[in-house]
């Protein structure tokens, strides 16, 4: 289940930014999630609500969490979103996006 390994380090990465920033409160956590990481999105989720409960930092904490489309690239020049068969010549494209989880935005509270 490594849905919960990233749901606890989307929390501590989110967390350690509020704290450099002397934040009163995380709003919104952006992750980019490639559909080739094999990561359930919807459980990353469940599992990040899970973890922020007794967090008060996190208290109305949001992880929106948008899934990325795989794109490939073959030495034949091809590039498009073919996995398995370079619809060109055949060969196993190189998948160059799509397998990626990464923090885009955290949208924190300061005190004025």
């Amino acid at each position: 289940m490594h849905e919960y390994s990233i749901a606890y380090d989307l929390y501590a990465t989110a967390r350690k930014a509020a704290l450099d920033n002397q934040a009163t409160k995380v709003k919104k956590i952006r992750v980019d999630i490639g559909k080739m990481a094999m990561v359930n999105p919807d459980q990353v989720i469940f599992l990040f609500d899970t973890i922020k409960e007794d967090d008060p930092l996190f208290a109305t904490a949001e992880l929106a969490c948008t899934e990325i489309e795989p794109e490939t690239r073959c030495p034949c020049g091809y590039a498009g979103n073919e996995i398995y068969v370079c619809p060109k010549c055949g060969a196993l494209p190189e998948v160059v996006r799509g397998r990626e989880i990464v923090v885009t935005n955290v949208e924190i509270e300061v005190a004025d």
